[in-house]
């Protein structure tokens, strides 16, 4: 039903998305683990869309996601994520246990301080440009490896269904597109990060996480599509 905006109904959210971001792809299952309906606003970084002016006034580093709430403007996908967790409590994603909380917020630092920014499109460019193209992938597989290792140790003790247990927490929300890429983008070889492996499989049967899936986004390029569903 319609309602007029005028008589007080708060603006839907928007997010300032790229299908095969995985800073996007954490935020994407955010949203969607906390039930929140989104306008979904694609932002080409392959076409360079990203350092447009007009996206630029949104986010003056030129990155996604960007999240617009209403007159709050938010950058940076941990920034996001906790800005969703401090405003909208359902489904929490960190855990009472400071313990276990504290371990949510290492992993999810590990991924995206000391892995995805390797394999960011700038530095991928940086690579080819002054190194050689075909350094790209041993360059991103190294250093997903190095994270990977310090995951598998990080959780060993702690992960159950999940990462950090039987529910989904925070550090879920920034390995699922991690692990996702690291498989899918980089052909990365996940037989030496079997508990990785394992909670990859687990992700990709809830439903919160399919619906965030590239694939599943309206900007996901027709021509994937179509190869990924053997049509021509």
């Amino acid at each position: 039903m319609t309602t007029n905006r005028s008589l007080g109904e708060p603006k839907k959210l928007q997010l300032y998305s790229y299908y095969r971001s995985s800073c996007s792809f954490r935020v994407r299952i955010a949203l969607n683990l906390k039930g929140l309906d989104y306008e979904y606003k694609a932002v080409n970084l392959l076409k360079g869309e990203q350092q447009s002016p007009e996206f630029l006034v949104v986010n003056p580093i030129g990155y996604v996601p960007v999240l617009v709430d209403g007159d709050i403007v938010l950058a940076d996908s941990f920034a996001i994520v906790m800005y969703l967790e401090e405003k909208y409590p359902e489904h929490p994603l960190l855990p009472r246990d400071l313990e276990k909380k504290a371990i949510n917020y290492q992993a999810a630092n590990i991924v995206s301080a000391s892995i995805q920014p390797l394999q960011n499109l700038d530095v991928l460019k940086y690579i080819e440009e002054k190194v050689g193209p075909d350094e790209k992938l041993p360059w991103v597989q190294k250093h997903i490896s190095k994270g990977f290792t310090a995951l598998e140790k990080l959780l060993k003790d702690h992960a159950g269904k999940y990462a950090t247990g039987d529910d989904v927490f925070l550090a879920d929300v920034f390995l699922a597109p991690q692990i996702h890429g690291s498989i899918q983008r980089f052909n990365l070889d996940m037989t030496a990060f079997p508990l990785l492996a394992r909670l990859h499989e687990a992700y990709l049967q809830l439903p919160a996480f399919q619906d965030a899936m590239p694939e599943n986004q309206p900007d996901f390029p027709a021509a994937a599509a179509a190869a990924q569903s053997g049509s021509v």
